[in-house]
């Protein structure tokens, strides 16, 4: 099969024949039908995050089943799924506690032993599977607790946003923060994700929604999404301008969707008393972020997010039915839908910060 392979780290993707194995017992193969470029890819092409390669990339996908393994009850050839990198084990303690982003086991108990064959492969060599999905390839091999069954209605390239950004960014506002109808909200970084945090703060009822971003085209889309007023970064400070929207008291609920330590920073600044930042986005290994102490005595609380804190079988699904009755807008959130021969050239897109998703549709 085809596949986007990162030989080295930093480095490109190269399209390349790789080999795909057949299930285990408690794997699906499932024919990737699209999948989302994510900044987070970017990251590790980058060399931002380690990695070992070669590797597939390749994490926003949504596809159909093509076989299961022989302990696989859950889902069945022709059903169509989501895949999620939150693959849970479904017994730890994060687990059983609900918070299946935190499964403590999936690094071991989700993935093939030493001594068995590699789900993927080339000339014989393995190559690695990257955050137990890799799909920016024609196929995938994948534990069948990293995959949700959804309407076959849902059109694969908005369901393939929800297996990452969407998800990241509505859970992020319903679940991490657990904002509350007649909040202020303020969302920097209008990407997917930050776009996806802007309509989870309209659906939560928030009263007044602000966008920050240094792109004018991303802060129209962001209207157009559902926030109240608009903040240009490039043009003076981020910071006091939100303020200048809430009354000088600054917002209730912040998040930051970028993944850079000043504009982490900027999130915690712009809170009001007893507000909540919350970061979703991925900052650099080695980044240390500061804040000014005196700021904890009003009770303000910066915190982090991963993939949403979701519950992603029952979550994505949600989506999907706010999708397809209208509450949800994904139409508008993709850019433009390329091919897997194309996807450097989609990164490199991404790098402008000119586009909110690329959709490679297989």
């Amino acid at each position: 099969m085809k596949a986007a392979v990162l030989n080295s780290c930093p480095g490109q993707l190269e399209i390349e024949d790789i080999s795909i194995d057949s299930p285990g017992p408690r794997e699906v193969l499932i024919e990737t039908k699209a999948a989302g470029l994510c900044h987070s890819d970017l990251h590790f092409m980058e060399g931002l995050y380690p990695h070992p390669c070669p590797t597939v990339l390749g994490h926003e996908s949504a596809g159909v089943v093509a076989e299961v393994g022989s302990d696989v009850h859950y889902v069945k050839p022709g059903d169509h799924v989501i895949t999620c990198l939150s693959a849970f084990c479904g017994h730890c303690e994060s687990c059983i506690g609900g918070r299946l982003s935190l499964c403590e086991n999936k690094n071991t108990e989700l993935v093939r032993s030493k001594d068995a064959p590699s789900r993927l492969s080339r000339n014989g060599e393995p190559v690695e599977t990257f955050l137990h999905l890799s799909s920016f390839a024609e196929q995938m091999l994948i534990h069948e607790n990293a995959l949700v069954k959804i309407r076959e209605e849902m059109p694969m390239d908005k369901a393939a946003l929800i297996g990452c950004g969407v998800t990241t960014g509505l859970g992020a506002v319903f679940r991490t923060a657990k904002v509350e109808p007649g909040s202020t909200v303020a969302v920097i970084g209008c990407g997917g994700i930050g776009l996806s945090a802007i309509q989870g703060a309209r659906i939560a009822g928030a009263n007044k929604v602000i966008a920050v971003d240094r792109v004018t085209s991303k802060l129209e889309l962001a209207q157009a999404l559902g926030a109240t007023h608009v903040v240009d970064a490039s043009d003076g400070n981020a910071v006091e301008q939100v303020r200048e929207l809430t009354e000088g008291h600054g917002v209730h609920y912040s998040f930051e969707a970028v993944g850079l330590k000043e504009t982490a920073e900027q999130s915690f600044q712009m809170l009001r008393n007893g507000g909540q930042a919350t970061v979703i986005g991925m900052i650099p290994v080695g980044t240390m972020v500061e804040v000014h102490g005196v700021d904890f005595l009003y009770e303000k609380t910066l915190t982090g997010s991963n993939m949403g804190s979701n519950q992603f079988r029952t979550d994505m699904p949600r989506f999907v039915e706010m999708y397809l009755d209208g509450r949800l807008m994904l139409d508008e959130m993709v850019s433009k839908t390329i091919s897997l021969e194309q996807i450097n050239e989609g990164f490199a897109e991404m790098k402008t910060g000119a586009v909110a998703r690329s959709v490679i549709e297989f």
